[in-house]
């Protein structure tokens, strides 16, 4: 039985993307029989505790085969040092700095080898695409029932609004009052962490205004991706999410890192998206939304490109990879 360490990022300015899409793939490692711990900093363990409780915490890395690393702050040099001669797995979106990985896991959907070349040890693989992304089976469990739904055209009476846990720089905040004025009667269903800066607002909001609800910490995002008729969301990985069920997204530019992925996935068709950085950004936002409410024809283009992008079984197929590299590694076995 193979035993790995994931070495994740997590906090204020990051989020906790890093960690739940760490967590997505460490399930489908144990359902494989692999076992699986946190390397768990403050902000780490916070996320942990919020949605996977009973996930092992290490205070160290002895007596792990493996390790994995979602980390932006962390080049080759840390990689090697923390590995110890391990095999590693990476998952990246940059391709902005050498790294020292067996596998690298980009899932950006313009991502190509050569983004990656002089940046890798020889005989690296690399995982590219968002067929790798790492989704959760409860996503993939619903894809039938959401593009039976989908296919329906129903109107927009659920608008899901999804920003990331941490609320970075309170947007959600911000979005959510540009869209009361603009959405009738629809719902508006607000994810946010327990943490986050738009909270109080929000609980204020939701008390005066009963199409407001709040998801908090939520463990149901499959089941609310489904209802959904129309989400804005951020850039990061629960794109891959709204994807599976192919729910038509407004995507919002969050982060630097966010940009080549949604650009993209606009180019193609699959979602529009806006820089929240930008100048006119509010006006941009208020005719996007408005065209997207009153425009089902688009809204089904954009679902129906939006479910050929990925079929929510990425982390399975990125464990078997990782997993055959364990096993076959000289010093795997041997790890202490």
């Amino acid at each position: 039985m193979s035993r790995i360490v994931f070495v994740c990022a997590a906090g204020p300015s990051i989020g906790g993307g890093h960690v739940m899409r760490s967590l997505t793939l460490a399930r489908a490692l144990q359902r494989a029989g692999a076992t699986c711990a946190f390397r768990a900093s403050p902000e780490v363990g916070a996320v942990l505790d919020a949605f996977a409780s009973d996930m092992a915490r290490a205070t160290d890395d002895a007596g792990f085969d493996a390790v994995v690393f979602d980390h932006y702050g962390l080049s080759a040099e840390d990689h090697r040092a923390l590995a110890k001669g391990r095999p590693t797995l990476v998952i990246d979106d940059l391709a902005d700095r050498p790294l020292a990985a067996d596998l690298v896991l980009d899932s950006g959907p313009a991502r190509t080898a050569q983004d990656y070349a002089g940046l890798l040890p020889p005989g690296a693989r690399l995982l590219l695409g968002p067929s790798y992304a790492p989704v959760r089976p409860a996503f993939a469990a619903l894809r039938e029932a959401a593009l039976a739904r989908r296919a329906a055209r129903p109107p927009v009476r659920r608008i899901l609004v999804s920003l990331g846990l941490t609320d970075v720089g309170g947007i959600t905040q911000r979005v959510v009052g540009l869209l009361r004025p603009l959405v009738g009667e629809a719902v508006l269903d607000v994810v946010v962490g327990g943490g986050a800066p738009s909270l109080p607002a929000l609980r204020a909001l939701a008390e005066q205004d009963e199409r407001l609800v709040l998801h908090i910490d939520t463990q149901d995002m499959p089941r609310l991706t489904l209802e959904a008729d129309l989400a804005i969301g951020a850039g990061g990985s629960t794109t891959w999410e709204r994807c599976v069920l192919a729910l038509p997204t407004l995507t919002l530019i969050l982060a630097d890192n966010q940009v080549a992925a949604a650009r993209a996935l606009e180019t193609a068709g699959v979602a529009p998206c806006l820089d929240v950085a930008a100048a006119g950004f509010e006006t941009a936002f208020a005719r996007e939304v408005s065209d997207l409410l009153a425009n089902a024809e688009r809204r089904a283009a954009l679902s129906a490109a939006s479910a050929g992008v990925c079929d929510g079984l990425g982390a399975e197929r990125v464990a078997v990879a990782f997993l055959e590299r364990v096993g076959t590694y000289p010093t795997a076995r041997h790890a202490t």
